[in-house]
């Protein structure tokens, strides 16, 4: 054991080494000591360092020095291949993503093509193309499709006036898929360009809003009942000379206003003149 825990110290240093925790036989000769690994970094570690006898041989030697995960270390999540650990959306601008050859969702396609066939048969069944969407893959896409937001269940689809397979600007996809979606085309929606399911629906439906025509609406309605009195300019601006009128004289000094009035003596003398 001493000479295991020398090995060990030699590969931890400049960390010391734990208390041993005890050994294992490997097979005839051969054992494995285990030690405690201080290292903060490798908590739950432990030191591992096999020594061995040779045959008829006195002197025991190391064999080897690792240092092993115990039951509480801390260690790194399983590594999981990239092309499994790829999510929807994460495909960028000049990013390729190969396809498996074994991949369930494709099948096998017919390269071998006659042009005398009608070009869209060669679309529909798929000839000229290495592989075309399998059963199981078709099944995939409509369930992830239904399920999604261009689904029934989306909440723009439950409060829509009316569903998508009775709309204008609803384009039905070719094969089986036909049946149940299609691709918006009104540039106002917000699927315009995207799958949706024939009982989705959206605000934009061809026939939400019919405006009527013009002759619909009636003449227009005139209240001859009642009437209200509105004021000319010139009376407003006879009201607004009196108003400064009556302001001047207000402001004027009471001995003015008294000398402008005349008496009673000189109103009788004016009429005395005017007799004579």
């Amino acid at each position: 054991m001493d000479l295991a825990r020398e090995a060990a110290e030699e590969t931890a240093r400049p960390l010391p080494v734990g208390e041993h925790l005890g050994l294992r036989a490997e097979g005839d000769r051969v054992v494995t000591h285990y030690f405690d690994c201080l290292d903060p970094a490798y908590r739950g570690w432990r030191w591992a360092v096999t020594v061995a006898r040779a045959a008829r041989a006195k002197q025991v030697t190391v064999d080897e020095v690792v240092l092993l995960p115990g039951e509480d270390a801390l260690l790194a999540p399983e590594w999981v291949p990239w092309l499994e650990r790829l999510r929807p959306g994460d495909l960028g601008p000049g990013d390729l993503l190969p396809t498996p050859s074994d991949d369930v969702r494709l099948a096998p396609g017919f390269t071998e093509v006659d042009d005398s066939i009608d070009q869209a048969t060669h679309w529909e069944l798929g000839l000229g193309r290495p592989r075309v969407l399998s059963r199981q893959g078709r099944d995939e896409a409509a369930t992830r499709w239904y399920e999604g937001i261009a689904g029934p269940r989306a909440p723009i689809a439950i409060s829509a006036p009316a569903q998508c397979s009775t709309c204008g600007f609803f384009v039905s996809l070719a094969g089986e898929l036909r049946q149940v979606f299609g691709v918006c085309a009104n540039e106002y929606a917000p699927d315009d360009g995207r799958v949706v399911s024939a009982d989705h629906g959206c605000g934009a439906h061809s026939e939400a809003v019919v405006i009527p025509p013009a002759s619909e609406h009636g003449p227009p309605v005139i209240d001859e009942l009642g009437y209200d009195i509105v004021p000319t300019g010139n009376a407003e601006a006879e009201r607004d000379a009196e108003a400064a009128e009556q302001e001047a004289e207000a402001a004027e000094p009471a001995g003015e206003r008294a000398s402008e009035v005349e008496s009673p003596r000189d109103l009788e003398a004016e009429e005395t003149l005017g007799h004579s």
